[in-house]
């Protein structure tokens, strides 16, 4: 049987998870139960029963967890080697926690926590995303002050990404674009001419004819789009990961809403070309999501991570196409891809690399702002709230633009505001048309905005 290495570690990492009854937090403490030099020593949500269900289908019992009700109550769980489960960060004990892994979704909350932790010694792992676009840039910057770490948590899409980007230029290439594959895949069955996303399945005939490329790449892309415009591909989360890699990498957005090419994998390296080599990019260096188009039984992209690259000498770049891998027709670009993103399952990788700085990643910078555009008239006292599965807002849509000197509202700051004055169809909403804006998050994204681009 092949085994891991025993841990060098005299003691084991004690993580505290925020947002744990979530679907991230499972699957961090599932992968858990196999490391020995990690524990999951606090479990904060608000939830307790729902976490305690949880624990008990990963088989920890009750004898081994203890629902804390104060500071007191929880460093004494933690020092007898328990779980201790609590409500809130008022019962967090942070003298008892290495590392936060924050995943909580939420920007008050989520925020409040990693600026206590930080306060307190305790390294970051964000995952986060809603808060890391807002706050990221000044989190990162003050982790760095303290001698602590903060990076984004491995598993999700923009830490794999960002990981990603650094081999990229690590041996070398010149990124012309990276991005993800989209939520959900688009499964297309030829028998019935039907397309499922995630269960919602549509009629849609005319993709039969439209699997292959073809000459004209931009023709065949605006097809298949119209062939699904009964779906909705585009989601907040999307563009808020991409946000957070513009914020590591200094990527822009081709389009500010991007582009969600409806393309299979071995097509990236020809659809991501620029536009006078027949692809749809008039600008590199760019992030993008795109919709993967695939037939029942293929593998999926799995909400991967690709970086869209230039090739070099042709034998080697037709050797290597031999071997399989994607380039582009005209043997100018490739397309390098890993087609996973495991959640929670990867996130260890991230807590150990906090607690003994070994991370690579770069600070960030505000490079780029996810802003929030109206979708239609809205009215004075108009309230914002994030809802769903994807984190979204009624009436505004996610776009990713330049930051100005502090005037454009990041997306996730709209939450739990209100409108103080009409905005029209189309406009971005600007902090000014805000009332009730999260105090301490917005101090933390101006903050941001200080340390340049």
């Amino acid at each position: 049987m092949i085994q891991s290495p025993a841990s060098r570690r005299t003691s084991a990492i004690r993580i505290a998870l925020t947002g744990a009854n979530g679907g991230y937090g499972r699957t961090l403490l599932d992968q858990l139960r196999r490391l020995p030099d990690m524990t999951a020593a606090q479990l904060i949500d608000p939830d307790v029963d729902g976490v305690v269900r949880m624990l008990h289908d990963l088989g920890v019992g009750d004898d081994d967890l203890v629902r804390a009700t104060s500071v007191t109550e929880t460093a004494a769980a933690v020092e007898a080697g328990k779980v201790a489960v609590v409500s809130d960060g008022a019962h967090l004990s942070w003298e008892h926690a290495d590392v936060l892994v924050e995943a909580t979704g939420r920007i008050e909350a989520g925020y409040a926590y990693a600026d206590t932790a930080l306060d307190s010694g305790t390294h970051v792992v964000m995952v986060s995303k809603e808060i890391e676009s807002v706050a990221g840039v000044a989190l990162s910057a003050k982790a760095r002050e303290r001698g602590l770490r903060y990076l984004p948590g491995d598993g999700d899409q923009p830490a794999n990404l960002i990981r990603l980007v650094e081999w990229v230029l690590a041996v070398g290439f010149d990124i012309v674009a990276l991005g993800k594959s989209g939520e959900y895949d688009l499964v297309f069955d030829p028998e019935s001419g039907t397309v499922d996303q995630n269960g919602v399945q549509i009629e849609a005939p005319a993709l039969g004819g439209l699997l292959d490329l073809g000459a004209d790449t931009a023709a065949t892309l605006a097809a298949r789009a119209d062939a699904v415009s009964g779906l909705k591909r585009a989601a907040a989360a999307d563009s808020c990961e991409m946000n957070v890699v513009s914020l590591y990498t200094g990527a822009v957005a081709d389009r500010e809403a991007m582009h969600y090419p409806v393309a299979r994998p071995d097509e990236l390296a020809d659809v991501y070309a620029e536009l006078a080599d027949g692809g749809i990019l008039a600008s590199t260096g760019v992030v993008d999501v795109f919709s993967m188009l695939r037939l029942p039984g293929e593998a999926s992209f799995a909400g991967g991570v690709f970086a869209i690259v230039r090739t070099g000498d042709d034998v080697t770049w037709a050797t290597l196409r031999g071997k399989g891998h994607v380039v582009s027709r005209n043997g100018r670009y490739a397309c390098i891809f890993w087609p996973y993103h495991f959640m929670g399952i990867e996130t260890p990788m991230t807590v150990a690399a906090a607690v003994d700085g070994t991370a690579t990643t770069p600070a960030p910078r505000q490079h780029t702002v996810l802003a929030a555009r109206a979708t239609g008239d809205l009215d004075a006292g108009t309230a914002f709230r994030v809802e769903g599965h994807h984190h979204e807002i009624s009436g505004v849509s996610p776009v990713i633009v330049a930051p100005d000197a502090g005037e454009i509202a990041p997306y996730y700051l709209l939450s739990g505001a209100r409108l103080r004055r009409d905005v029209a169809a189309g406009a971005l909403v600007t902090l000014d048309d805000l009332d009730d804006v999260p105090a301490a998050a917005l101090a933390a994204y101006r903050a941001g905005l200080t340390l340049g681009r």
